[in-house]
């Protein structure tokens, strides 16, 4: 009996408190220990990712910033350099006409004291006249009269242009063109122009319309936008075989694809000035006339 008492009771106990042992192995005040732990140690770093966060934003909006006043800045800066640019160029075209309209006035004087001279006499009168026609055809009269204008002008800027560059890429579509100007020229002289001028630059025989970088030349003097071209002649003739010329049609087409500004009018009268003549380079005397019929002949 004692024996079976030993054998079944402490096996029993043992076994109870092993079983405890290994289905708790912390005391439930270190489980609560280490919770709390968990519970203080994870609001800070929850804190710390916040600053953190706070941070980065904060130096991506000061780089972001920074970015934004350099680009101000330098286009700020291309924007005085080019208004800088603007002025030299307005300051050195006013010189320009200035001496133009000088040089302008002397050419008057000297062509008024020709006339009377050459006046004097029958002689000189006939060279007067046939002076006077070669100035007419080498455009180096003013004129007036009616007849047609045509005006050309770019595109209009969009409205969404970039704040900071100043301007978006603009599209030479868009843009008035050289030979744009040269193909109206070109139809009006056809059409039976008398003269023509652009912008106030008369144009002559050896006249040329040239695009250097964004300005158009005319006779190697520069002519802005908007471009009006004046055409002395019948304006209801001029007017109609203008508007038949195809090339005409078709720029009339581009034109309005892109936005460019292509009309014209009927005018009742217009102002040419003369054109500058050609420069004289070279010359040498003429020989003496033979009169017909007074020709030496061999052994005569």
């Amino acid at each position: 009996m004692t024996g079976g008492r030993r054998a079944g009771g402490p096996r029993s106990l043992g076994a109870s408190l092993l079983d405890d042992v290994m289905a708790e192995t912390l005391d439930p005040a270190y489980a609560q220990a280490a919770a709390r732990r968990r519970a203080g140690g994870e609001q800070p770093r929850r804190r710390r990712g916040q600053v953190l966060v706070a941070l980065t934003m904060a130096a991506a909006g000061l780089l972001a910033a920074v970015t934004y006043d350099q680009a101000a800045a330098r286009a700020q800066g291309r924007e005085e350099i080019r208004s800088a640019l603007v002025s030299d160029i307005q300051d050195e075209s006013a010189i320009s006409d200035e001496l133009a309209a000088q040089l302008e006035e002397l050419r008057a004087e000297v062509s008024r004291t020709s006339d009377e001279l050459l006046a004097a006499t029958a002689v000189g009168q006939r060279a007067l006249d046939a002076l006077a026609r070669a100035e007419q055809g080498t455009a180096a009269v003013p004129v007036t009269g009616p007849g047609l204008l045509v005006t050309l002008a770019n595109a209009e800027a969009e409205a969404d242009d970039d704040p900071v560059g100043g301007s978006s890429i603009v599209d030479p579509r868009e843009r008035v063109q050289d030979g744009d100007l040269q193909l109206v020229v070109n139809a009006l002289w056809a059409a039976g122009a008398e003269a023509i001028s652009i912008n106030g630059q008369r144009l002559g025989p050896t006249s040329a319309i040239r695009f250097a970088g964004e300005a158009v030349l005319v006779d190697f003097r520069p002519v802005t936008n908007p471009y009006e071209v004046r055409a002395i002649g019948d304006p209801d003739e001029l007017g109609n075989a203008f508007l038949l010329n195809p090339e005409v049609r078709s720029l009339a087409v581009i034109s309005e694809s892109f936005g460019l500004l292509f009309e014209f009018s009927k005018e009742e009268e217009l102002s040419l000035p003369a054109a500058n003549p050609p420069e004289l380079r070279s010359a040498e005397p003429a020989g003496p006339r033979r009169v017909a019929g007074t020709e030496s002949t061999p052994g005569g």
